[in-house]
């Protein structure tokens, strides 16, 4: 078996040529484990060859599938539904910082998740009876002015919305965090790992092999439209201690008991 690999290396608008030069060379599946924007550049270029996605919202509101159980077409795929978990964040990040008199969200505009994130995220602030103030950044240069922003108001903490931008730029939104001592709750656990708060969500690793999984069984002959569309399990919950004890916080025991994984 040959693998193509192709990276668009954030620039969006190359996905409809690199999906076209695949299509040229006649690949069998096409294997989308971490790109919302490239299943769709994909669905869009061809109805022959099978697609298996991964993505963070919901493929039937994507238009990707016809329904999560029965595919149809020529795609199928995993979903992680990190962008419809905003509500047990900002309980979480209410439990983590109770003194915070601001809350905030970190939202890419530009982002395919955009419009269900700032839905769910809305409806999440009003079942909790919170005010949550919105915070946008859709460039590296523009995520370094949010947390500008956000240091200028005392008592803020801070909920990052699940986006591939983000995820990319992890490393820096860490180092602000640290930088302007903002306690901060992430969407995976990659962002506790270089140095995060907090995280809760999904486990891309076992997302990203679904896909591979399903890859194979397309392979070996079976059909994307028969293959139900994933969805996660399980969430899980990280806390970095180190993180907590360099901004001063202490770490309440009730978290620390529903952790899956404490960093130290």
């Amino acid at each position: 078996m040959t693998v193509e690999y192709r990276w668009a290396g954030g620039q969006d608008d190359r996905l409809p040529d690199l999906v076209a030069d695949l299509i040229h060379r006649q690949v069998a599946v096409i294997a989308i484990p971490a790109s919302t924007q490239a299943a769709l550049a994909a669905k869009a270029a061809t109805t022959a060859i099978p697609i298996v996605f991964s993505t963070g919202a919901d493929p039937v509101a994507l238009g990707l599938v016809a329904s999560l159980n029965r595919p149809g077409g020529n795609l199928t795929g995993a979903t992680t539904l990190n962008s419809e978990v905003g509500q047990k964040r900002l309980g979480l990040l209410r439990e983590l910082a109770p003194r915070a008199t601001h809350l905030s969200a970190l939202v890419n505009p530009k982002g395919p998740l955009a419009e269900s994130t700032l839905k769910n995220l809305r409806e999440a602030a009003q079942q909790l009876g919170l005010h949550v103030d919105m915070v946008y950044a859709s460039t590296p240069n523009e995520i370094d002015a949010a947390f500008a922003e956000l240091a200028q108001v005392a008592g803020t903490a801070l909920t990052v919305a699940a986006d591939a931008l983000f995820a990319n730029r992890r490393a820096q939104i860490a180092a602000l965090a640290a930088k302007h001592r903002l306690p901060v709750i992430y969407s995976v656990r990659e962002f506790a790992e270089v140095g995060g708060l907090m995280s809760y969500g999904p486990n891309f690793r076992e997302q990203f092999q679904q896909v591979g999984v399903y890859s194979g069984r397309i392979l070996k002959g079976e059909k994307a439209a028969d293959l139900p569309v994933l969805q996660p399990t399980k969430f899980y919950l990280v806390v970095n201690l180190k993180t907590a004890k360099e901004l001063g916080l202490e770490i309440p025991s009730s978290l620390l008991a529903l952790a899956d994984e404490v960093i130290e």
